[in-house]
């Protein structure tokens, strides 16, 4: 007796991700690295000095991390609450953050006990950085102002209440030491000179800045706010130059790669959108699990570092060039072998003979059913796998070109109930006018016309997925006969665009 042949399922082409240099470059990381924080991670920032640690700033806390612990080296308590952007210095030696109780601390990142305390704010600061000189702070509150500090002497040195609302970022110059930026919930960014007593520049971003960044070059500004991300040309006074609109919440946080070349942007809607700064385009997106509060890149981009708002750290590491010729190389020798165990290089001799064992086969549960010719289980088995039935319909289809292909698919059809045939009709309406599908599921509609017109009208459900049913194959019909007008066009155009060629006719003088 021939053994039972299963149902031959066809494989279609698929649409495969288009592989770009950005893709290879920012899908090379391992999985990320998750630490559990106190609170949510509200500032993340690198020291530019090997070996290149970080601090994290949530809760009460800030943390400073090597670049591959999972625990902290080094932690500053001294806040008595939530404490906000903690950033070092250039040389690495000093850490200064603000807090919600209006003090900004400035910490030696050997020691523990804060070595300043500027006071003078009224309300939280959630803005620290400091001057390119090295020897003064800036910094920005809810009290609407950003002030500007000496180091040595602990005293304020000029304060700007231009802003109308909290200062919730801002940034200074690494090019001039009395140059600084800053962003307010006021909708503006505003560009100070420590030397004149107002602001120089002034940008309306339409929406309540949350990030400000600045090129190497500091000819242009980036600022984030609402959905929106813009970029601003600082050398033509403020003039904006780009919009970019690709998150759907707001976005809080920004960054640069180490080349300049790329622009990142994280969101509350759990995404970072990674674009070229020639045209602005998005070339490469990561997805977290919950909303993202900071983020930061390591020197080299060797990692990637994001906070979120229910108080995980999540870091990406690069994988290191000998890891990446590891993974290749055991994809390689694992075929290798097993072809060498199977003896691959063994020449059977005249006086040998095989022994086999028998392949048991394992059949799908509608080819179980085939088997015993239950053609209507066949069919019910595989319709009420949802799952498959919406992500995988070939199956389906399949199986009914298999019955169709004996016979026997109009009793497969037959004898149904409303629960029954209502779903035989929503499998229909979800794939008869895909192409890949459309020769078998047209045979399969008009079987069922012709078994089930006797009892329309019989029932609402029904009734509805038939009109419904009818609708689409209206359209789609509707559309092939664009297409054709539209095809019979385009040959027009084609055969009017062709050179004309003069064909001799035989007998005729030249």
């Amino acid at each position: 007796m021939a053994s039972f042949k299963s149902t031959k399922i066809p494989i279609y082409p698929k649409l495969g991700e288009k592989v770009t240099p950005d893709t290879l470059y920012w899908k090379n990381y391992k999985a990320p690295v998750q630490i559990k924080e106190f609170g949510a991670v509200t500032s993340i920032d690198f020291s530019s000095l090997a070996p290149h640690n970080y601090a994290v700033t949530a809760s009460t806390r800030i943390h400073i991390y090597g670049p591959f612990s999972t625990e902290p080296v080094k932690t500053f308590t001294r806040f008595k609450d939530t404490a906000y952007s903690g950033k070092f210095r250039s040389d690495g030696q000093l850490l200064v953050a603000g807090c919600e109780d209006s003090m900004v601390r400035l910490f030696d990142v050997s020691g523990k006990v804060a070595l300043r305390v500027f006071k003078g704010h009224t309300k939280g600061v959630h803005v620290t950085d400091f001057t390119s000189d090295c020897y003064h702070i800036l910094t920005g509150s809810d009290d609407y102002t950003c002030r500007l500090w000496d180091i040595p002497n602990s005293t304020e040195l000029t304060s700007y209440k231009e802003h109308t609302d909290y200062i919730r970022c801002g940034i200074t110059s690494k090019l001039n030491r009395d140059i600084f930026i800053t962003g307010s919930y006021d909708h503006t960014l505003r560009v100070f000179d420590a030397r004149v007593e107002k602001s120089v520049m002034t940008m309306d971003h339409s929406q309540p800045v949350e990030s400000v960044l600045l090129y190497p070059s500091e000819g242009l500004l980036v600022s984030a706010g609402g959905r929106y991300v813009k970029v601003w040309d600082l050398l033509k006074g403020g003039q904006p130059l780009v919009s970019l609109k690709n998150h759907h919440k707001t976005v809080t946080c920004l960054s640069l790669s180490s080349n300049g070349q790329r622009l990142l942007s994280a969101s509350l809607d759990r995404h970072v959108k990674i674009y070229n700064t020639t045209n602005y385009k998005v070339v490469h997106n990561f997805d977290y699990a919950a909303s993202i509060l900071s983020l930061a890149l390591a020197p080299d981009d060797e990692s990637i570092v994001v906070g979120m708002t229910n108080g995980v750290l999540s870091i990406k590491h690069r994988k290191s060039p000998e890891e990446k010729r590891e993974m290749a190389g055991k994809q390689r020798m694992q075929p290798v072998y097993r072809i060498f165990v199977k003896g691959r290089n063994y020449v059977p001799k005249k006086d040998d003979f095989l022994v086999s064992k028998p392949v048991k086969s394992h059949l799908a549960k509608y080819d179980k059913q085939l088997k015993k010719f239950n053609i209507s289980k066949a069919l019910d088995t595989q319709l009420r796998q949802i799952s498959c039935t919406i992500l995988i319909p070939e199956i389906t289809v399949a199986v009914m070109k298999e019955l169709d292909r004996r016979g026997t698919l109009k009793n497969a059809l037959a004898g149904r109930d409303e629960q029954n045939l209502s779903q035989l009709l929503n499998f229909l309406i979800g794939n008869v006018v895909d192409p890949r599908f459309t020769p078998v599921l047209v045979t399969a509609t008009e079987m069922i016309l012709d078994i089930y017109q006797a009892v329309v009208g019989q029932s609402s459900v029904v009734d509805r997925q038939l009109v419904r049913l009818q609708e689409l194959v209206e359209r789609e019909v509707d559309y092939q006969q664009d297409l054709l007008e539209v095809l019979g066009m385009l040959d027009t155009l084609f055969a009017a665009s062709l050179p004309r060629k003069e064909v001799p006719c035989p007998g005729s003088s030249r």
